[in-house]
């Protein structure tokens, strides 16, 4: 299996958290998955499996054991569906001269300087006029080709470039996307071309949520081709291993689940975010449409385990100096068993084994990382869920570089150093 053309396609898929899902529900339902609705009773059978699309940016997949017991065991793997991009703002048409540019604003951390001067498109979803008013009908765009670029200021105008320069979101980061001309409303040109690639009458447009992305494909490099460059790594290596995972489970005696969540970059809290009820929500309500009692529930939950995937800092060959002194890992190392007594990640000593363990048994390559103690570094969603849901939980992910550019830096072997843990975890 080519762990790495799997990644590339979906990672061209997910050009928005709305694509990403509806690339993994295509995934999902290509196996034989069956989508329930969110907030509608379930009739769940013993050897089914099952996704569910909440609010269109966040899924849950699960299949249910075929010879459950008193009690069936929860083993649940967890990633993100969103990356720090720049995004539409309501009324974005702003001229300058005879230009057309967005008013955007700036999503999660990114390295702003890393979108300049790139081809961006942009995708995502709109709300038009429905049937009933509660109810408007949805919409998923995606231009499809570059429509927009950030340029640079020649070092000509600007000789101190090289010395670092501080970019402001308001003024630096506006993508120009049109020479204004008589065929182009200055008021409306922006709204005029989502009108057109939705298919509707701008009128009939109520909101869209739009993301700017990276139209750049990804591509192997390094002498023995041993590095993947591309968009998005943060996080859909993730998301491609918890759907490797769960598609190639085996479940007899249990409950095992994945959930690619939206949010992760702005912390979590909203509806479809790891920080919200949602998890405990569909999974209380996967274990009562098998006729288990809310203890039951209770009881798997405090015994299950949760498998919290995000990309991991690598070490980078210019400033080692930024790692911690013992534990670094490289790119090409396997998979980063992520460490930090501040629970940052999520840490305990029992849980790290069950992980160890299994990369043990299986061979699968691994290292363990913690960051410089005087340097905070990222978290990531595994804490979060970890207090929520009151479950044993694991930080790993693939060591990278670059992490939060618009164009990140990988390992080739790692992704299927990622994967075979998810298959392995769900396997045990």
């Amino acid at each position: 299996m080519n762990h790495m053309k799997q990644l590339e396609e979906l990672i061209a898929a997910s050009v928005s958290p709305y694509h990403c899902i509806l690339a993994a529900a295509g995934q999902l339902t290509a196996s034989g998955f069956k989508e329930l609705p969110l907030a509608e009773s379930w009739e769940l059978k013993q050897g089914g499996s099952y996704y569910i699309n909440a609010f269109d940016s966040t899924l849950i997949a699960f299949t249910v054991g075929s010879e459950l017991g008193d009690t069936p065991c929860l083993k649940l793997a967890a990633s993100h569906t969103d990356w720090p991009c720049l995004k539409v703002k309501p009324s974005p048409e702003v001229t300058s001269l005879e230009y057309g540019k967005l008013n955007v604003e700036v999503y999660g951390g990114p390295l702003l300087g890393t979108w300049f001067d790139r081809p961006l498109s942009m995708a995502g979803k709109v709300s038009v006029t429905g049937d009933t008013l509660m109810k408007p009908r949805t919409i998923f765009v995606d231009f499809s080709r570059p429509v927009l670029t950030i340029p640079n200021l020649a070092i000509h105008m600007n000789r101190n470039a090289n010395e670092g320069v501080a970019l402001n979101a308001q003024v630096d980061m506006l993508p120009l996307i049109a020479r204004i001309t008589d065929e182009l409303n200055k008021d409306s040109f922006f709204i005029d071309a989502l009108a057109k690639e939705a298919g509707v009458k701008k009128e009939d447009i109520l909101d869209y949520e739009i993301c700017i992305y990276n139209y750049e494909s990804g591509t192997t490099l390094g002498l023995q081709n041993e590095f993947y460059s591309a968009p998005r790594l943060d996080n859909i290596t993730s998301v491609c291993a918890c759907l490797s995972g769960i598609l190639a489970d085996t479940n007899k005696g249990g409950i095992h689940a994945i959930a690619l969540y939206d949010n992760e970059e702005i912390g979590s809290h909203t509806k479809q975010g790891a920080a919200s009820a949602l998890t405990e929500h569909i999974l209380e309500k996967i274990y009562a449409s098998l006729g288990y009692t809310r203890t039951d529930f209770l009881n798997a939950l405090l015994s299950g385990f949760l498998l919290s995937m995000d990309v991991a800092h690598a070490i980078h060959p210019n400033h080692a100096e930024k790692c911690d002194i013992k534990n670094q890992i490289m790119m090409g190392d396997g998979v980063a068993i992520k460490l930090a007594s501040s629970q940052a990640y999520a840490t305990d000593a029992s849980s790290t084994g069950v992980i160890e363990g299994i990369c043990r048994a299986s061979d699968i390559p691994y290292k363990k990382f913690s960051n410089r103690s005087d340097v905070k570094g990222g978290s990531t969603l595994g804490s979060i869920s970890s207090a929520l849901l009151t479950i044993r939980t694991v930080d790993v992910g693939v060591p990278m570089l670059a992490m939060h550019s618009a164009r990140e830096l990988m390992g080739v072997k790692d992704q299927e150093a990622l994967v075979r843990l998810a298959e392995a975890f769900f396997h045990a």
